[in-house]
């Protein structure tokens, strides 16, 4: 059986910063026959839940990626570490179950894609790319934003 990596908190995990899941109907239909890997990078980079806010200052996740982007949280502690870290376990759980695909949390610091917040906590977003999408594609995983519901 085919396998998706799935941001954990779509799954119903209630691992988001405010300690809340976001689990929505049209990921399930998204996943279809196709067997979920729940993950959260966040909470497996070593963050707590709940958790301050955090934004992708500088840049996106290939940024941070390539040390000219910091990823903050909103009293400004450095937490790119942590998001990095999560990120490179995301990867290796993608590689250990065979996922060739994620389906992920649309405009987070880690698994945005295509649109992050844009580092200034007002909510504006702009094109880019949270950490662990950024690493999943540089690494031939196809990472979608999950739909949302």
């Amino acid at each position: 059986m085919d396998s998706v990596l799935v941001s954990a908190c779509l799954r119903g995990v209630p691992c988001r910063y405010d300690g809340r899941s976001k689990e929505a109907e049209p990921v399930a239909a998204a996943i279809g026959d196709r067997m979920p890997v729940a993950f959260c990078p966040e909470t497996a980079g070593g963050l707590p839940t709940p958790r301050r806010p955090a934004e992708i200052v500088g840049g996106d996740g290939h940024d941070v990626l390539d040390g000219r982007a910091r990823v903050l949280d909103d009293t400004g502690r450095d937490v790119t570490e942590a998001f990095v870290d999560g990120a490179r376990r995301a990867l290796e759980a993608a590689r250990r179950t065979g996922c060739t695909e994620a389906l992920l949390m649309p405009r987070s610091p880690s698994c945005g894609r295509g649109t992050t917040y844009d580092g200034t906590f007002t909510g504006e977003l702009r094109p880019g790319d949270g950490v662990t999408a950024a690493l999943l594609e540089r690494h031939g995983v196809t990472v979608r934003p999950a739909p949302r519901g």
